[in-house]
Parts: structure tokens; C-alpha cells; sequence
């Protein structure tokens, strides 16, 4: 996850961690919290514990509640565009989720906090832009994860 936010820097809020995040959920369900703290830790130690990272300790984790509450087997059919609708949303979502807690490390008014939102939009339309592109992937990824997941689990034994 980290290296993939690494190399997709070049384009601002378009990146790989919602598919990720929602594909490691999907195959992992709640063993999908390890890639993602440890996305959350890498990101601190390399780019410093301050005051930004601290809203990551719930966004991620956000996204990962909603893709467990999803149904497991749905049509594949369906489970695309849901998929990368939710995986959209999120990215959409983010700057509002992360809005309260900046504006309690702040000191923001509430008109300061839907101020800072109003601000950021555009960097969230393009982000549900890159979530949703990114979201096509998360069936075949989840599907190929799962091959190579039950593949080692044969070779154990």
C-alpha cells in the first residue's frame, strides 16, 4: 500500500489505497486491518508523525467497515459498480471525514470546518475520480488474491 502511494504521487489524490484497502477487506475481512496500520504506520515514519497523520488512524478504517458490511457474495455483475461506487464515495467523503478532526487540532469554528470542506472539494472530486477508476480493479485483484491465497494455503500442506 505505502509503495503504491509512493509511486502514484506525481498525480495529487489519485492513488491505489481505496482499492487496496477495500480488496484486502474483501479477501481478508478483518485481517485486512494489518495492511492497512501498517499502510498508517509506514506513512508516519516516513513522512512524520504530525498532526495530519493523526485522521488516518480512522479513514482508512472507515472504508473498511463499510466494505465489511457489504454483502460477500454478490454477482459480480453487481459487486463492480458497487465496488467502485463505495470505493468513489469514500474518496468523495474524504476531506469531510477528515474535516472534524482538523478542525479540533485547529481550533476551527464549525463555519471554519464547512469552510475548509468547501475549500477541498475539488481535490475530492478528483480524488472519487481516481477511487473510481481504481475501483474497476478491486474484483479481478480480489479474485486473484484469493487464487494465490487458497494456491499457498495447498502448498502448506
Amino acid at each position: 500500500m505505502y509503495c503504491s502511494k509512493v509511486l502514484m504521487e506525481w498525480a495529487p489524490n489519485v492513488h491505489l489505497l481505496g482499492m487496496l484497502t477495500m480488496t484486502y477487506t474483501l479477501v481478508y475481512r478483518k485481517k485486512a486491518l494489518y495492511p492497512i496500520y501498517t499502510y498508517v504506520l509506514l506513512n508516519g515514519l516516513f513522512a512524520g508523525f504530525a498532526m495530519w497523520w493523526i485522521p488516518y488512524l480512522y479513514l482508512w478504517t472507515i472504508l473498511w467497515g463499510v466494505t465489511m458490511l457489504l454483502p460477500q457474495n454478490m454477482p459480480k455483475r453487481v459487486a463492480v459498480p458497487v465496488y467502485m461506487i463505495v470505493c468513489s464515495l469514500h474518496g468523495l467523503a474524504f476531506g469531510t471525514l477528515y474535516a472534524p478532526a482538523q478542525a479540533l487540532m485547529y481550533g476551527l469554528s464549525f463555519k471554519g470546518m464547512i469552510a475548509w470542506i468547501l475549500a477541498g472539494l475539488p481535490w475530492d472530486a478528483v480524488h472519487a475520480l481516481g477511487n473510481l477508476a481504481a475501483g474497476t480493479l478491486i474484483v479481478p485483484f480480489s479474485a486473484l488474491l484469493k487464487k494465490i491465497d487458497r494456491a499457498s494455503r495447498r502448498a502448506k500442506l
